[in-house]
């Protein structure tokens, strides 16, 4: 258990049994009256932002997050299938949970688990993916009126905008956090 005094940014902690990360904190001690701490709270189950303040002296469960390094095998039925790099055990995760994520995995990647009493709580990617383009139309020459980009497909099925000489074949690296275009392989 820690008070509320000694929330830091990236912390996590329980509220009324609901695994959060501590966003964003504020000490404040006014002149008159007692002093609280403002936080900005994300529910890493929904992804939810929440605003709450405490009582300095307010207790609170400190969460122990444990991380486990996964490596991505299979996905089948909406069920992506997980192998754990020490125990060997097989983990399966709905998509529901993955989100987004699911654009950026390729059989034989390594991401992180992070776990919390056993469930898993979040799924960790690489900062960057390395995938192939299904689809890129011909760039046009002197198609540069606009910003010079074409859509492509990439072998996951996500779409993204990508210079014109990308073509199909190609390995493109994607930033996993913003869903980018960062550079050819």
């Amino acid at each position: 258990m820690i008070t509320a005094n000694d929330l830091r940014q990236g912390m996590r902690v329980e509220v009324e049994g609901v695994l959060y990360q501590v966003e964003e904190f504020q000490h404040v001690k006014r002149g008159r009256g007692g002093a609280f701490v403002r936080t900005r709270l994300k529910n890493l189950q929904t992804q939810q932002i929440i605003r709450r303040v405490f009582s300095p002296t307010e207790r609170l469960k400190d969460a122990f997050i444990e991380e486990r390094e996964v490596q991505y095998t299979y996905q089948k039925d909406g069920i992506f299938h997980f192998m754990d790099l020490e125990t060997f055990e097989e983990k399966a995760i709905s998509k529901e949970i993955l989100g987004p994520r699911t654009n950026f995995l390729k059989e034989n990647i390594k991401v992180t688990l992070e776990l919390y009493e056993g469930r898993i709580v979040q799924v960790e990617l690489p900062t960057f993916a390395e995938l192939e383009v299904k689809k890129a139309p011909p760039g046009v020459r002197g198609d540069t009126v606009g910003s010079a980009n074409k859509l492509i497909v990439l072998e996951s099925g996500y779409s993204l905008q990508a210079p014109l000489f990308i073509k199909e074949g190609d390995i493109v690296r994607i930033d996993t956090r913003s869903g980018r275009y960062v550079g050819k392989k």
